[in-house]
C-alpha cells in the first residue's frame, strides 16, 4: 500500500511549525504506532482515530500501521493532530485521495463517533499555515468563524470525519448531520467605562491620559476608596482601537487558552486583572504539555492591572521585569521554548501601608514602620524603575465631589480624542523608524538623534542622574514621558516644563 501524507501544525506558544503526517500500512501483527516526539494526548489518538474511522463506515486493515510526525525532533502537543492522522490512515488504504489530502493542512480533535470537536488554538494554527505558504486548511465547523479571520487562505469547515473523507473523494453516503459539540464559552463583550465617573482626581486623570498617549506604565498609590481601581478600569476605554495584526494576536492568545473566538475581530484593547493569589505560571504562562498563555500574554496590546500589588508574591512581580523591557514572554522547557507577545501597559495599585490609612488626614495608621517596609519590599526596586508614572491618589472630600459634579471634567470621549491626536503626532515624528509609540523608542535614539533636546532643557534630568535619584533607565523613561507631554500639548519638542513635569510624575522629584 502507498504511504498517506498530509500536513498539520505544531504550536509552541503562538509560533507554529508545519508537520508532515505520514502513515504506512505494512504486513505484520496488527499494531498502531505513533512516532515523532508526540506527547501523551497524541499518543492516545489511536483509540480516537480507530473508533472514529469505524463509526464513519470506513475500515482499517488488520496490519501494522505506523504514523510518523516529521520533523521527528520537534515537540508536538495537543489533540489537533487527530484529523490529519485519521485522513493519512485512510489515504494509505486508498479510501481517500492521497493527492487531495497532500495539499491541505488539517486540524481538529475527533470524538469516538467521528464528529470533530472544537479545538483550542485553531486561529494560531491557521496563521502558521498561511505563513508557511499553505493555501487550504480544514478545521472543525465549530472553529470556522475564528479560522476565517485569517485572510488569504481557504478554510474548509467540516463537522465530522465522514464529511472530511467525502470532501477528499471517499465514496461514502452523506450521513446525518452530527450533533454540534459544545463550544467553549466566549469572553463577554468589553464595554468602555466612563471616565467622567471619576470625581475630583484631575491630576490622576491627567496622568492616566498621559499613560494612554505614550503607552507608559503607571503606579497608583493611595488609601482604599480613593479611586485607583476606577481609574485603571477606564484606561482601555481611552486607548485607540487595535490594529488588525494586534487584534489577531489577541484573538490567537484567547484561542490558544481555550476561549471561543467570534467571526469578527475584537478591536477593544484587552484588560486583565489577576487576583493577588495568582501564581507565576498563572501570570506569565506555562503548564505541562501544551504551554498555555498567562495573564501577561492575554493582556498583550492592552492593560495588565495588578491591584494590591504588594500582596502579590515577589517572585511573581519580578517575573514581569524582562517582558516589560522586551515585549515578549519566553517560557523555557527542557525540549522546547514557547514565546508569547507581552507588549502590555502595566498598571499597579497599592495602599500606602497594610492597613491603608498611612498619610490619610482623617484616619490614623496603626502599622509599625517595619510592617510598612515589609509590605513594600515585595515590589522590588528594579520593577519600580520600569514604571514611568507614579501618582499619589487621595480620597475626595465631599466639597471636592460637589465641585466636580458642578464642573464636569474629562470624559472618555474627550480623553480618547486627546490620546489619538497625541499618538498621531508621535507616529508622524517617528515615521521611517521601527517605532510608533513613545514608550517603545530607545533612549539612545532620543539622546543621540536629531531629536536630542538642548542641554538647558534636560538640566533637571542631569541633576537627578548626578544625585543618584535616577538610573540611566529612569533617565530615558523620563525623556519618553516628556515627549508624550509635548505631544499632548501639540508642541513640536518638549520644553523645560515638560521635562520637569515628567520628572515629577516619575517619583515626585522636584526640578
Amino acid at each position: 500500500m502507498a504511504v498517506g501524507r498530509t500536513w498539520a501544525v505544531s504550536l509552541l506558544g503562538l509560533d507554529g511549525a508545519i508537520v508532515e503526517v505520514e502513515t504506512d500500512v505494512s504486513a505484520g501483527l496488527p499494531r498502531f504506532t505513533i512516532i515523532g516526539l508526540a506527547d501523551r494526548a497524541i499518543s492516545e489518538a489511536e483509540g480516537r482515530v480507530r473508533q472514529a474511522i469505524v463509526n464513519s463506515d470506513c475500515t482499517l486493515p488488520p496490519h501494522r500501521i505506523t504514523v510518523n510526525l516529521s520533523p521527528a525532533g520537534l515537540p508536538k502537543n495537543g489533540t489537533a493532530f487527530d484529523l490529519g492522522i485519521a485522513l493519512s490512515c485512510l489515504a494509505a488504504t486508498g479510501a481517500v485521495s492521497a493527492e487531495s489530502i497532500g495539499r491541505v493542512v488539517h486540524a481538529g480533535e475527533l470524538g469516538l463517533d467521528g464528529r470533530l470537536r472544537p479545538t483550542p488554538g485553531i486561529l494560531p494554527i491557521v496563521r502558521a499555515a498561511r505563513r508557511a505558504g499553505r493555501t487550504v486548511v480544514m478545521v472543525p465547523s465549530a472553529n470556522a468563524a475564528e479560522a476565517s479571520l485569517v485572510p488569504d487562505i481557504e478554510v474548509v469547515a467540516v463537522d465530522s470525519l465522514r464529511a472530511a473523507a467525502i470532501w477528499h473523494g471517499a465514496e461514502l453516503e452523506a450521513g446525518e448531520p452530527v450533533l454540534d459539540a459544545p463550544a467553549a464559552p466566549g469572553r463577554p463583550s468589553a464595554r468602555a467605562l466612563e471616565l467622567g465617573d471619576v470625581l475630583g482626581q484631575e491630576d490622576a486623570v491627567e496622568a492616566l491620559v498621559t499613560a494612554a498617549a505614550g503607552g507608559h506604565h503607571l503606579f497608583l498609590l493611595g488609601p482604599p476608596g480613593s479611586g485607583k481601581t476606577m481609574l485603571a478600569e477606564r484606561l482601555p476605554g481611552i486607548l485607540p482601537p487595535l490594529s488588525t495584526e494586534a487584534a489577531l494576536d489577541v484573538c490567537s492568545v484567547r484561542s490558544l487558552g481555550g476561549e471561543r473566538v467570534g467571526a469578527s475581530l475584537d478591536t477593544v484593547p484587552p484588560f486583565e486583572s489577576p487576583h493577588h493569589t495568582a501564581t507565576a505560571a498563572a501570570v506569565v504562562g506555562g503548564g505541562s504539555g501544551l504551554i498555555r498563555p498567562g495573564a501577561v500574554a492575554r493582556a498583550s496590546h492592552g492593560v495588565l492591572f495588578l491591584d494590591e500589588a504588594p500582596e502579590f508574591a515577589r517572585v511573581v512581580l519580578d517575573c514581569l521585569r524582562q517582558p516589560l523591557e522586551t515585549g515578549w514572554i519566553t517560557i523555557h522547557r527542557a525540549n522546547a521554548i514557547a514565546r508569547f507577545p507581552a507588549r502590555v501597559q502595566l498598571v499597579l495599585a497599592a495602599n500606602p501601608c497594610p492597613c491603608g490609612q498611612y498619610g490619610a488626614p482623617e484616619s490614623s495608621c496603626q502599622c509599625p514602620p517595619a510592617a510598612i517596609r515589609r509590605y513594600f519590599s515585595r515590589v522590588s526596586g528594579p520593577l519600580l524603575d520600569r514604571i514611568d508614572l507614579q501618582v499619589t491618589v487621595r480620597r475626595v472630600s465631599s466639597a471636592a465631589a460637589r465641585a466636580a459634579g458642578e464642573r464636569p471634567g474629562a470624559t472618555t470621549e474627550t480623553a480618547r480624542v486627546r490620546v489619538l491626536e497625541a499618538r498621531e503626532r508621535a507616529e508622524h515624528r517617528l515615521r521611517g523608524t521601527p517605532w510608533s509609540l513613545n514608550a517603545h523608542v530607545p533612549g539612545s535614539w532620543l539622546r543621540s538623534s536629531p531629536v536630542a533636546l538642548a542641554p538647558a532643557t534636560i538640566r533637571p534630568l542631569d541633576r537627578g542622574l548626578e544625585r543618584g535619584a535616577l538610573t540611566m533607565r529612569g533617565y530615558d523613561r523620563v525623556l519618553r514621558v516628556a515627549w508624550t507631554l509635548a505631544d499632548l500639548r501639540g508642541a513640536e519638542r518638549p520644553e523645560l516644563d515638560d521635562v520637569s513635569r515628567a520628572l515629577f510624575l516619575r517619583k515626585g522629584i522636584a526640578a
